[in-house]
């Protein structure tokens, strides 16, 4: 099993009164994000709230993922935690119930030095036998993982794989690429690097806006793997209004006022994260529209 391409990192629908997991929701999504080409899906990540969800709904989503996908698309559950212990603990977990691989995440509270992250990583990877993706996000954790250190875990810890790069900098990205793709895969996390990550020759991309715009999204995968970067360049015009839009937003809050939009509803994010107002809402659903209309 080898990762590329469009992963969706899905949402996690909840019942009306934001209290419980919407199951047959969540089954209804991965269906469609299968039907709509991604390659892959991400239960629990930044954009499935995981920071609102308990340890039993977290082991929950990712049984009701891994059991909807049926093997259709690898699934990559997000296992970040703020104790290497318990995120060893979701991990096994995922990994007895048919996990392809896992995402890990730095812990986000206690302040901590590049090498705090890297000795997180390599205890939780190390303690797994799927393969490991490491999230670098420095906005969230504060401390950012460069290439070079993203190099040398993934030389010494066989399970880490690859990387999920959401540092904001496509310079970082672009090293990754092209100076340490022997030994790690790295996915563009920020959705507006998109196009570009891939053009430069990306594994592929984690991006939250699937849950929306999957189809414009594998179409642009696609051209660029023909070659046709004239074709990807067209529906990236079309769809950038709508990623644009989602980094101007409480990101979470975006993708489900676009799904709510576009028929799709899974229910309001949980405190603290509140819906988009209704100006907001205004200028996605014109923006998703024009998508439609393309």
């Amino acid at each position: 099993m080898d990762l590329q391409g469009l992963l969706s990192a899905l949402v996690t629908p909840f019942t009306a009164d934001g209290a419980e997991i919407d199951e047959q929701g969540l089954r209804a999504l991965v269906d469609r994000q299968i039907d709509e080409g991604v390659h892959g899906v991400i239960p629990c990540g930044s954009t499935g709230e995981f920071t609102t969800l308990t340890n039993d709904e977290r082991r929950l989503v990712t049984e009701i993922v891994i059991d909807q996908t049926a093997g259709r698309v690898p699934v990559v559950p997000h296992i970040g935690a703020l104790t290497a212990g318990e995120a060893i603990a979701l991990g096994k977990h995922a990994e007895q119930k048919g996990a392809d691989a896992v995402l890990t995440v730095a812990p986000f509270y206690e302040p901590l030095t590049p090498d705090d992250a890297m000795n997180y990583h390599r205890s939780v990877a190390g303690a797994l036998s799927v393969p490991s993706m490491i999230y670098n996000i420095p906005i969230a954790t504060g401390v950012n993982i460069d290439p070079e250190l993203i190099g040398q875990l993934a030389r010494e810890v066989e399970q880490i794989k690859y990387i999920k790069d959401t540092s904001l900098d496509m310079h970082q990205a672009g090293i990754l690429i092209q100076e340490y793709g022997d030994v790690v895969k790295t996915f563009v996390g920020l959705d507006t690097f998109y196009l570009v990550s891939l053009v430069a020759g990306g594994a592929g991309a984690i991006n939250g806006a699937a849950n929306v715009v999957a189809p414009e999204l594998v179409a642009i995968w696609n051209a660029v793997q023909a070659g046709d970067i004239d074709r990807a360049r067209q529906v990236w015009d079309v769809v950038y209004p709508v990623l644009r839009f989602l980094t101007e937003v409480p990101y979470v809050a975006g993708v489900k006022a676009g799904l709510d939009l576009i028929g799709r509803s899974a229910g309001d994010p949980r405190l603290p994260v509140s819906p988009i107002p209704a100006e907001a809402r205004e200028a996605l659903d014109a923006a998703l529209k024009r998508v439609a209309a393309a």
